[in-house]
């Protein structure tokens, strides 16, 4: 099956834009060129539209915290131990959610999906994409990280039951003790006789073997510099997400070669950690050459929206091109997916979007939306 985009303007993200063509053969990419002549089964007029790659939010809990019913009924968060290792959001994410139709109409096609932040460890996740109304069709990888929180968050939960962890002190010393007891469980699994299998302890050795990274939730520059700390300790690889204070130990964060999934980056700042956010910090954190994705951490900002939080990193300095970047290539790449999505370029699946304006126009919205080469809006 082969498509043929003509007349678009494009922007591979990875190259420069241009005004051209693009050819889908068996849902990848074949070809991109100023003008291709080449039959196809199906050719779309693009003229004076935008082609642009799937957006890739690298952390989201679209699917797990549904719209439309109410917080009670949300199933992203294990709130009844501060270690939920063991649990999956593919086992709770509902592929009904009316977000994902919007998210499509913002461009976006590819999400990190994640448990909650209330537990010091909180869960595996999974990346998705928009492809399918069943989640194991869904799925480019699962488990692909390990959610793991600092901060308030566990410290709020835990310390309303009076139940540790209700400190730092107790949220890492959960983490901490965790790792030493999968040390001990991957040393007992070296004996002939090993058959005391427990799927906490099974996830937490994919974490240690670098297998899947943990994800940890961390807003202030010390709350990550804490989650870079443990790292280090136990020898994994680690993505901070949310990174609000980023900005301020930006050097020392290149230094160690730590990815971020920063955001979201407007709106009203709800606690105390998030009291010196600011925009600032997506030109601060790509003029250092961090390697950084943009997150809306849906539902706290609509995914469909990304386009928009993207744009207004422009006023504060951010160049578009970076921005641009943090929609797409730097959230697969943080993903370990780059091979696949990110951007537009021969070889690569043909997640596609096309929208009416570009895309920090306010007046942008994603008409028409490929995934592998498939119409899904």
């Amino acid at each position: 099956m082969k498509i043929l985009f003509k007349g678009a303007t494009i922007y591979p993200i990875t190259s420069k834009p241009l005004k051209g063509d693009l050819l889908v053969e068996n849902g990848k990419i074949k070809k991109i060129a100023e003008k291709i002549d080449e039959k196809a089964d199906e050719i779309v007029d693009v003229s004076g539209k935008f082609l642009f790659p799937g957006f890739v939010d690298a952390h989201s809990h679209i699917g797990v915290f549904e719209e439309g019913v109410g917080m009670s009924y949300q199933d992203g968060n294990e709130m009844t131990d501060p270690n939920t290792a063991q649990v999956r959001v593919i086992d709770a994410f509902y592929p009904e959610d009316a977000a994902i139709k919007r998210a499509l109409e913002g461009g976006v096609t590819t999400v990190m999906v994640l448990p909650g932040s209330a537990n010091p460890i909180g869960g595996q996740g999974a990346i998705l994409k928009f492809r399918s109304n069943i989640v194991d069709e869904m799925i480019v990888k699962e488990p692909a990280g390990l959610k793991m929180a600092m901060g308030e968050n566990p410290k709020r939960v835990y310390g309303n039951q009076n139940k540790m962890p209700a400190t730092r002190l107790g949220s890492v010393a959960v983490i901490r003790e965790f790792f030493l007891k999968v040390k001990n469980y991957m040393k007992k699994k070296e004996k002939e006789d090993f058959n005391e299998y427990d799927l906490k302890m099974e996830i937490g050795e994919k974490v240690l073997k670098r297998e899947i990274p943990a994800r940890i939730h961390a807003h202030r520059a010390d709350d990550i510099l804490t989650a870079i700390r443990l790292s280090e300790e136990f020898g994994f690889d680690v993505v901070i997400e949310h990174a609000t204070e980023a900005y301020k130990i930006a050097d020392y964060i290149k230094e160690k070669n730590i990815p971020l999934v920063v955001g979201p980056l407007f709106g009203f700042r709800t606690k105390l950690e998030l009291k010196d956010m600011s925009f600032d910090l997506l030109r601060i954190v790509n003029e250092k050459g961090i390697l950084a994705g943009l997150m809306c951490d849906h539902p706290v900002l609509h995914l469909e929206h990304a386009n928009v939080q993207a744009a207004l990193g422009m006023r504060y300095g951010a160049k578009e091109e970076d921005l641009l970047k943090m929609l797409t290539i730097n959230g697969a790449k943080i993903l370990k997916i780059d091979d696949r999505v990110g951007s537009l370029e021969p070889g690569k699946d043909a997640d596609i979007a096309i929208w009416n304006y570009h895309p920090f126009d306010i007046r942008a919205k994603a008409e028409s939306v490929y995934i592998e080469g498939k119409k899904v809006l």
